[in-house]
């Protein structure tokens, strides 16, 4: 309710009860996302797997004081509405670095989004050239960190690929 009485475009982040601006995205930034989500989009469709692939904006409910807006997120379960605001099980969030945020997706968002117990996949992307970390959530809870610099990531499950190589391409 407080963030659609504001009279200003800004988007925001709630953070222990606090409400964060977000910056402005740069170019590369919004490139790189938009890739992601094209990939994870059209890999579900093609699959008919029964998720969703959703572009930022969508919002990641940690608890009562905590909510984020990742920049691409696989939500998996009931389709959800069109009305809906909130992905309540996502399977897999990416995001993708500013130079402003760097710090807080590394280490806070990383515990954070670590808490919701379907969470399997986090995708760190570096803008600036081909690497991506990805912390994997694996059967018996423990995690497993790969970097990857370039080829596929397998996102298992629900069972997706995402081409590195793809993201960088001009």
């Amino acid at each position: 309710a407080w963030l659609e009485s504001r009279p200003d475009e800004r988007r925001y982040e709630l953070v222990d009860g606090e409400p964060v601006a977000m910056a402005p995205e740069r170019v590369g930034h919004a490139i790189i996302k938009a890739r992601a989500w094209a990939q994870l989009d059209s890999e579900i469709r093609r699959r008919g797997l029964p998720c969703q692939a959703l572009p930022d904006g969508i919002t990641v409910e940690i608890d009562d004081a905590t909510d984020y807006e990742p920049d691409v997120l696989v939500n998996c379960g009931e389709r959800l509405s069109y009305d809906a605001v909130a992905a309540p099980h996502p399977l897999v969030i990416v995001e993708v670095l500013s130079p402003g945020t760097r710090a807080v997706d590394t280490g806070r968002k990383l515990m954070d989004y670590f808490r919701l117990p379907g969470l399997r996949h986090y995708l760190v992307v570096r803008v600036d050239r081909p690497a991506i970390v990805h912390h994997r959530r694996q059967e018996d809870g423990t995690m497993l960190t790969t970097l990857h610099q370039g080829g596929r990531i397998d996102l298992d499950p629900p069972g997706l690929t995402l081409d590195v190589d793809a993201l960088y391409t001009a």
